[in-house]
């Protein structure tokens, strides 16, 4: 690379929502938010990250022991890509009763809603994925919250190797958790917050 590609590169202009949310990593003083976890899901379009798109993001707050179902985030998203054959699993449709935002002031919101906080789902790298997607065709950078994987929890709360995943439902059953509210990405997320306090408290 040549001096002056480094020196455009070091001296691009970030916008401010991006700068905030880096700006949440900056503090070492221990506060109340840095015990904050926020379990999310998304819906999308398919499993490919890098040809999908987000449909929906859900995101719940979650204190220590407690889901604060105060502490939340629903955002829908305008669908650039429809594939028709994804909704009779998500439900959501082009033209639907939601109101829906583009993608990207879906994401300055979600950045700005979870802050520093430590990110919970379930097989939550696809996720990560998504939303690094997303911000790669923003032009910014990946995020950069520690992530925690309730599948992987479980995994290693029952011993089993690592090809050995459990999905959301057979956990729900496992913990005796409604399901009404499944593929939906805040009902995903609820569920998943439930899921990781079962398992947390089974570790005391």
């Amino acid at each position: 690379m040549k001096l002056f590609d480094w020196f455009k590169k070091d001296t691009k202009v970030y916008p401010e929502f991006w700068k905030s949310y880096l700006s949440c990593f900056d503090s070492k003083v221990k506060n109340d938010l840095e015990r904050r976890l926020v379990a999310f899901d998304t819906e999308t379009t398919g499993l490919n990250y890098r040809t999908d798109v987000v449909l929906s993001i859900g995101a719940v707050g979650i204190y220590e022991n407690t889901i604060s179902v105060n502490d939340y985030l629903e955002l829908f998203l305008t669908q650039d890509i429809f594939k028709k054959e994804t909704v009779p699993i998500h439900g959501i449709l082009k033209e639907g009763k939601e109101v829906k935002i583009a993608e990207t002031e879906a994401i300055m919101e979600f950045l700005a809603f979870i802050k520093d906080a430590v990110l919970v789902g379930h097989h939550v790298s696809f996720d990560v994925k998504m939303i690094n997607e997303a911000l790669k065709r923003m032009g910014l950078g990946k995020l950069k919250n520690r992530s925690i994987d309730t599948d992987l929890m479980y995994q290693k709360f029952k011993g089993l190797q690592e090809d050995q995943h459990t999905g959301l439902d057979e956990l729900c059953g496992i913990f005796k958790i409604q399901t009404s509210d499944r593929h939906t990405a805040i009902g995903d997320a609820y569920i998943t917050a439930l899921i990781f306090l079962r398992l947390k408290n089974k570790w005391k």
